[in-house]
């Protein structure tokens, strides 16, 4: 791990709400790394950050749910953070559900509430398909390959970091995407830096298909970011409602801005549907 970015983790670390503990859950994929808050005795919340983020990314989502939840943030086996791939990778959706049972097993948690973003969303959304009676509800923000592709602009834009990351390639790509919208600083710095760290390639595909999605058992809210660039949201938003499950739109917010820059409104309808 690169000095910058462990200095850069440590400092967003300190300003979480006490009190946050750590969890090193040993799993037949490595180790992770779980930051939690919130009673001990509150219904479980599992939080997976996307691609090239960190658990430390949900820092005002662990505030406001944990004074009534018991907040897990995880970070990603095999992405930036301080989880530990082991020598068994993780290859498949499979794998994903595997290694998410060890986890929820180790907290000793029969079942969660997941709450995800971009990748981890998709990841959350994978995990209720395959495990619905482990799945509470299911919280999507900005989902990337559950009900849309992204757009090619995007990927255009994103291209040259995702050949060869860098910190300041990475902090380019966030402020075109966020079009210079405020968010918290040290998250965007930490995701910066995490360009520095070498990372396993993420687990992708399979689409979720029409019939899986209108089955889903859990109870479903999307979040869509209405500014951003990843893909249309309104598209996404007219889809999921067609399919019978609940999107809003967070007008003001970005793809790259979530979770780190949802304001009261938007943290009091993740909290009211958590509750529900």
């Amino acid at each position: 791990m690169s000095d910058r970015f462990d200095s850069a983790y440590d400092a967003l670390l300190a300003t979480w709400p006490h009190p946050t503990t750590v969890a090193e859950l040993v799993t037949p994929y490595g180790t992770t790394h779980v930051l939690c808050h919130g009673p001990e005795d509150g219904p479980p919340v599992l939080l997976l950050p996307g691609g090239g983020a960190t658990a430390c990314s949900w820092r005002a989502t662990a505030a406001a749910l944990g004074t009534t939840h018991r907040v897990h943030a995880v970070d990603l086996v095999g992405g930036p953070g301080r989880s530990r791939p082991g020598d068994r990778p993780i290859r498949t959706a499979a794998d994903l559900t595997a290694w998410l049972d060890a986890l929820l097993d180790g907290l000793g948690i029969a079942s969660a509430a997941f709450c995800g973003h971009s990748y981890g969303a998709w990841i959350a959304l994978r995990y209720a398909l395959a495990s619905p009676a482990r799945t509470d509800r299911l919280l999507l923000l900005d989902p990337t390959g559950c009900l849309a592709g992204f757009r090619p602009g995007y990927l255009l834009r994103a291209l040259p970091m995702l050949l060869r990351p860098t910190p300041a390639r990475t902090a380019a790509f966030l402020a075109w995407e966020t079009g210079g919208a405020e968010y918290d600083p040290a998250v965007r710095r930490l995701d910066a830096l995490a360009a520095d760290l070498p990372r396993r390639r993420p687990v992708t595909g399979p689409r979720t298909t029409a019939a899986e999605l209108s089955g889903l058992r859990p109870p479903v809210l999307l979040l869509l970011a209405g500014a951003g660039r990843a893909h249309d949201a309104r598209r996404v938003a007219a889809r999921a409602t067609a399919l019978g499950l609940r999107a809003d739109i967070v007008p003001a917010a970005t793809h790259h801005t979530l979770p780190a820059a949802l304001g009261p409104a938007e943290l009091a309808r993740v909290t009211g549907f958590l509750r529900d």
